[in-house]
């Protein structure tokens, strides 16, 4: 199987796996070359974040595999057989996507394998959403065909809503990892001083928390919602669909509070039809 062939499939897979989900959602709706693009930086997400998540081999072995990813991108860029980043070869060509922002992809997927991330103060939190979020949205914003002043700004505040919403929507999966992404500060003012990710969030303050975080990722959704009514240029209609359902998720869970027992916000698939459809009819 050539390796065009082998990318093909792997997107099929890919597509087979999030349809249904908000990202599936707003990429269905984007033109074939961006879609395919954005489908790029998914793929490459999920490979390097398999690395990070993968509990079956030792955190050295992990560490390594993303210096390889580092010298696979470096090669890349510097027009040299990539290996497995070849497939990112097109997008790059395409929309001018900078090294550096899948980079600190792969440092944001790196604070997870060097230990696992408990109760970090605000700064190594914002760092990290940084990384893992708003890297992708800067990259994303040049597929979107945005300038580049609004594209960072639109980066910045809606990587970081969406990825402190995923910190709240995923906090009994991260504790079955042995990870606690709810800063300490918050957690501290809550009355919870322990970095034991099942004890913290077992107890019931951690509500509290919560709600705290939860605000500071609708200060970042408002902010993301300026920066699109401003109507900069570029194709807006797949993040202004991310926002939408991200922001209706973090209120459903306002509305059920963190306290355990809790249960995982989902949209379905007609709620998720509905929000993409309301979003094409605003504009």
């Amino acid at each position: 199987m050539t390796v065009h062939h082998e990318a093909e499939s792997d997107d099929r897979a890919l597509q087979a796996q999030v349809s249904g989900s908000s990202f599936y959602a707003a990429m269905r709706i984007m033109p074939k070359a961006q879609r395919g693009a954005m489908f790029a930086i998914y793929r490459f997400c999920r490979l390097v974040d398999d690395v990070a998540d993968d509990g079956t081999r030792a955190r050295p072995q992990r560490a390594a595999e993303l210096d390889v990813w580092r010298a696979e991108l470096e090669a890349l860029y510097g027009n040299r057989p990539a290996g497995r980043a070849a497939f990112l070869g097109q997008a790059v060509h395409d929309f001018g996507l900078r090294q550096a922002d899948f980079m600190a992809v792969v440092d944001g997927m790196a604070m997870d394998v060097v230990e696992d991330i408990r109760a970090p103060d605000l700064a190594t939190l914002d760092l990290y959403c940084d990384r893992v979020a708003c890297a992708v949205g800067r990259l994303s914003a040049r597929i979107f065909g945005m300038d580049e002043k609004p594209g960072l700004e639109l980066a910045s505040e809606l990587g970081r809503a969406l990825q402190l919403t995923n910190i709240l929507r995923d906090l009994d999966e991260d504790a079955g990892m042995g990870r606690l992404y709810l800063p300490r500060e918050l957690l501290r003012k809550a009355g919870i001083s322990t970095t034991d990710p099942d004890a913290a969030i077992g107890d019931p303050r951690v509500d509290g928390a919560c709600r705290a975080l939860a605000e500071r990722a609708l200060g970042h959704f408002a902010a993301a919602d300026q920066v699109m009514r401003s109507r900069p240029r570029g194709r807006l209609l797949a993040p202004k669909v991310m926002e939408a359902v991200y922001r209706t998720i973090l209120r459903e869970m306002l509305v059920h509070g963190w306290a355990p027992p809790r249960r995982r916000v989902r949209l379905g698939k007609r709620r998720l039809l509905w929000i993409v459809a309301r979003c094409i009819l605003l504009g």
